[in-house]
């Protein structure tokens, strides 16, 4: 009991939080001083997009990862240094990629406005820009965030991870300020995301002293990605599709929840719980339901630890 009253007051903090730093923000923000900001950093996304298929994920991935740990302030771009590990060095973010498509929307900003649009700023742009040319939906973005100084890897041990059952998620979300529903909808994300092996060959072999492989699993899925993930020499770069329309943002990535076809323990649990079986449910069968909410959660989202006394990086990958 002493515990559960110990986590409101950490709540509310969070809440407190987040409803002064929303008030800062505004759609409007650039309009005077870099009115061809939003263009600039969609043309740098949109060119990448087209010689690299993985950045849409990557940049979508790149903006949840940002939030999750010290808000949206963009310390998860920024370098490691002799005397700290930064954001980027963590074990959850090594495979965070496609650093240089916010570099380069930077240095064409830098030219076009200097010292003006923030770094954060451009991955809260560039995380919508490729949720809607991948076929999901778009969102007027608050802008008007500043960067942080501050970048530590060892921070990056609380993101949720991919073997967390829905109460840990349900924590983890609720830190931020998110609910049951935001929980459900950005895990929604995932429609166009892949992963590695690792994160997930633990469902796949020795899963618990019952059962080798994970019951939630479907049979034949279970058997493919045992194919894949569990040869003797595999490739590093071996691993799964979250979604089977992996390039198209769609709902059906929770279609496949649906039919125990989730890669990671954490999505499928989403199904296999009451408190979030029945959103899933609700996204799997309507997709502009989806759509809708997931653009709600991702405004919210993108409000989490929003500073004001922070700086404007002349480049992404250091402090001023």
């Amino acid at each position: 009991m002493a515990a559960r009253k110990l986590i409101f007051p950490i709540i509310y903090l969070v809440l407190a939080s987040f409803q002064q730093s929303k008030a800062a923000l505004n759609t409007h923000y650039y309009d005077q001083t870099c009115p061809q900001a939003e263009k600039i950093i969609s043309d740098a996304v949109l060119n990448a997009s087209m010689h690299d298929p993985k950045v849409p994920a990557r940049i979508l991935r790149m903006f949840f990862h940002d939030c999750f740990i010290r808000g949206c302030d963009a310390s998860v771009l920024l370098d490691s240094t002799p005397q700290d590990k930064a954001e980027k060095d963590g074990p959850p973010n090594i495979s965070v990629r496609s650093f240089y498509v916010i570099d380069d929307a930077k240095a064409k900003l830098e030219m076009a406005c200097p010292h003006t649009v923030s770094c954060s700023d451009i991955i809260a742009i560039a995380a919508r820009d490729v949720v809607t040319m991948s076929g999901g939906p778009y969102w007027n973005v608050l802008k008007g965030r500043k960067d942080g100084r501050v970048s530590k890897a060892s921070e990056t041990r609380n993101l949720p991870a991919p073997i967390f059952n829905v109460t840990q998620l349900i924590q983890s979300f609720a830190k931020r300020g998110l609910g049951v529903k935001d929980l459900v909808a950005l895990s929604g994300g995932h429609t166009i995301g892949f992963s590695h092996c690792s994160s997930f060959e633990s469902r796949l072999r020795n899963f618990s002293s019952l059962h080798n492989i994970d019951p939630s699993m479907d049979t034949d899925f279970a058997q493919n990605l045992r194919t894949k993930c569990l040869k003797p020499n595999r490739d590093r770069n071996a691993g799964q599709f979250l979604d089977s329309t992996a390039s198209t943002f769609d709902n059906n990535y929770y279609k496949q929840l649906l039919v125990g076809k989730g890669a990671f323990g954490s999505d499928q649990s989403l199904f296999g719980d009451s408190r979030t079986r029945w959103i899933v449910e609700s996204f799997a069968r309507d997709q502009s339901f989806f759509f809708r909410e997931f653009v709600n959660s991702m405004v919210k989202l993108g409000d989490v630890g929003v500073i004001e006394n922070g700086e404007v990086r002349l480049k992404c990958r250091v402090v001023n």
